[in-house]
Order: structure tokens, then C-alpha cells, then sequence
């Protein structure tokens, strides 16, 4: 499975120091060296505005190749969520006013060509615009840090 990151789950790795939790970091390292961890430039985007962060940048910045930018079947998806009235409000008034990069319908929007798997530290609440409900409402698979270590099969 291809696990596409949230701003969010990778901000919970910042407290996972490699020296501390080297095999985590090998199995991190395994998935990206078989491709199947990604996510999208606006989540570097969100990282890079954010303070306190910096081991979790610098990781960031080490695997720049993992954070794509949206090719046309991205932006087209990103249309077809913003479609939905409801999840327009994925991108809040304040974001739009200070010019904040925005990563979640990006991040939906990279898994979903791939049959892939969005990993959000977000929870599905009723009637909301948050990730783990658009996601559902397009059939996407969504999950947590600690569910993609579960479906890897990782203990520690």
C-alpha cells in the first residue's frame, strides 16, 4: 500500500528522535526507499511555517522528493472535492486571507490516483470538513500513524 502524509502525522515523528527510536526510522526508511511513502509539497509548505519542528523539517527537507508537487489528476480531484459545498470549508477564511499553505485536500487528492492510503493524526467527526470524512465520502482509505504501523506490521 502507498501511504500519503499529513502535515499531522509527521509533526507526531518529531518526537521520535532517530537516535532514540532507530527502528522506526528504518522502517520509515524502507517505505520510501520502496516508494510508498509520499505526500505533497503544501505539507512541506505547512511544515516549513511552523516553529519548534526542526528535526522533523530537516527530515523534511532530506526526503524533499517525497513531497510532489499536484500533477493534473490531483488538481482535477481537488476540484471534485471543492465541489461538495460542505468541504469548500477545508480551506478556512483565515488561511485564504493570510495566504497559509493549505495541505489537506492536496493530500486527499495524491492518494486517490494511487489507490492509496492518507495518514491524518485528524479524526472522522460528524458532519465536519476534516480529511478522515472526505476521504470516506470518496472512498479513499484513511488512517493514523499508528494505524500504517499496524497495517505494516511494526512493533517496537
Amino acid at each position: 500500500m502507498i501511504y500519503v502524509l499529513d502535515t499531522s502525522s509527521i509533526v507526531v515523528l518529531k518526537n521520535f528522535y532517530p537516535s532514540r527510536f532507530p527502528s522506526l526510522w528504518k522502517s520509515i526508511d524502507q517505505l520510501l526507499k520502496s516508494e510508498r511513502l509520499l505526500s505533497t509539497r503544501e505539507v512541506l509548505n505547512e511544515l516549513e511555517s511552523r516553529e519548534g519542528h526542526e528535526f522533523i523539517l530537516s527530515w523534511a527537507k532530506t526526503n524533499k522528493h517525497i513531497f510532489a508537487i499536484p500533477g493534473n489528476e490531483e488538481l482535477k480531484f481537488v476540484n471534485q472535492i471543492f465541489s461538495v459545498s460542505h468541504f469548500q470549508s477545508l480551506i478556512s477564511l483565515e488561511s485564504l486571507l493570510k495566504g497559509s499553505p493549505v495541505a489537506d485536500p492536496f493530500v486527499i487528492a495524491a492518494a486517490k490516483p494511487k489507490d492509496g492510503c492518507v495518514v491524518t493524526e485528524e479524526s472522522k467527526k460528524p458532519n465536519a470538513a476534516k480529511i478522515p470524512n472526505v476521504c470516506d465520502h470518496f472512498g479513499i482509505a484513511c488512517k493514523n500513524m499508528e494505524g500504517l504501523m499496524k497495517q505494516e506490521g511494526w512493533a517496537f
